[in-house]
């Protein structure tokens, strides 16, 4: 029942799933951020092309929310790091 890694067949299975998961998130946050910045940024539709003003707007509103799902990423790290810390010290570790 165990791979020659030292994983059961559970944890692989777990691992697989959660970066399915993960894979699904960021997927969804990806067409989330296209979405916004394409509602709040695009209003021309007679050219097949941005014009600058829908360019340098759509470049803004990616960026800016890219550093906010990275600080949002950051602090839900330090959260789950402060969590773990605690449950091992509850469990005498």
């Amino acid at each position: 029942m165990y791979s020659g890694y030292g994983q059961s067949y559970q944890e692989q299975r777990l691992q697989q799933v959660m970066e399915q998961k993960q894979l699904k998130d960021f997927m969804r946050m990806y067409s989330n951020l296209v979405g916004r910045c394409f509602d709040d940024c695009v209003s021309d539709f007679t050219s097949n092309k941005l014009s600058d003003k829908e360019l340098t707007c759509t470049t803004r509103c990616t960026l800016k929310n890219m550093k906010l799902n990275e600080r949002i990423g950051q602090r839900f790290a330090e959260e789950n790091a402060k969590l773990m810390e605690e449950q091992s010290k509850a469990a005498g570790f």
